[in-house]
């Protein structure tokens, strides 16, 4: 059974305003992904998986999967809109894909061992991809069946440009997950880290934990992503905007104890691209560390 990294790349990037996926950052037209993919590689991680949609497969193919063929195994699929069970058909108002939880699910046929799921459009850093990697190759030393969630500090999560959307994870005293709350609308301001929420303003600890979607499972995750699935689509097939989303179906198995979840915290750099803005603040950080070394100038050479 392989380690595998399984990257959600077929969001449209309508905050942004393009394909962030394919869009260059590196000194030498290196996408963020492409640091995420070497990062993985050196974490120990023995197969890539993306989630991509058939409208760019082949400016895929050319980005991604001709460099790095030669370097690791991998393999792509496509998240559709019609991929549905059985008795299910796409009413004729839904235009916008399934979400997260539907994304995995398209990805269930290429995997065969424990994987990480990640966003393709976020640096984690690479003691992230070392912690989360180590723990899919012990999973198996769990007595009951248990996954995890990449912990982040909720300061270093934060956009200089707009508001954004995370996972706030309460934690028991033995590490393992609560529960995970999406927070809307979270900006600092000048006396803390505030979430909005009807109107009104919460403040949040500057030590929250949040879930940046970096998080490992083993093969039994897509037995329950099948199930609640199905509930999904019982409630919400018919509202267009509805979508299957990853955190909450983890969420619903840390609360009725169907599994473990741990949250395994990190220090590590994280750093996304919601809006154009934070383009050339990426590639300024990039650049940093190639300039130590992190990274090579040529990523793949």
């Amino acid at each position: 059974m392989k380690t595998t990294l399984l990257f959600l790349a077929a969001g449209m990037g309508s905050r942004y305003g393009g394909l962030k996926q394919l869009d260059e950052f590196g000194p030498n037209g290196e996408t963020l992904m492409e640091y995420s993919i070497y990062d993985g590689i050196k974490a120990g991680f023995e197969k890539i998986v993306f989630v991509i949609r058939r409208d760019f497969e082949q400016a895929f193919i050319e980005t991604y999967i001709d460099k790095i063929k030669d370097k690791i195994e991998v393999d792509y699929v496509f998240q559709e809109l019609t991929a549905l069970p059985e008795g299910y058909r796409v009413p004729d108002n839904r235009e916008k894909p399934w979400g997260t939880g539907h994304a995995i699910l398209a990805a269930k046929n290429a995997i065969d061992g424990p994987f990480a799921v990640l966003n393709a459009d976020d640096f984690y850093g690479r003691e992230a991809y070392q912690i989360i990697h180590d723990f899919l190759a012990n999973i198996d030393q769990y007595e009951s069946t248990t996954y995890t969630i990449i912990g982040y500090p909720l300061p270093k999560t934060l956009s200089e440009h707009g508001h954004v959307s995370r996972g706030v994870c309460e934690i028991d005293a033995d590490g393992n997950l609560i529960k995970v709350t999406e927070r809307l609308k979270i900006t600092r301001e000048k006396d803390g880290i505030y979430y909005h929420e009807n109107d009104k303003s919460f403040l949040l600890s500057e030590d929250t934990s949040v879930s940046m979607n970096l998080m490992g499972f083993d093969k039994t995750f897509f037995n329950y992503l099948d199930q609640y699935f199905t509930d999904f689509l019982d409630k919400s097939i018919h509202d267009p905007k509805s979508e299957y989303l990853l955190p909450a179906v983890v969420n619903t198995l840390a609360q009725n104890g169907k599994v473990k979840v741990k949250i395994l915290k990190t220090d590590a750099q994280w750093f996304g691209v919601t809006y154009q803005e934070d383009r050339p603040i990426v590639i300024q950080k990039l650049k940093a560390m190639v300039d130590k070394g992190i990274y090579p100038s040529e990523l793949w050479d």
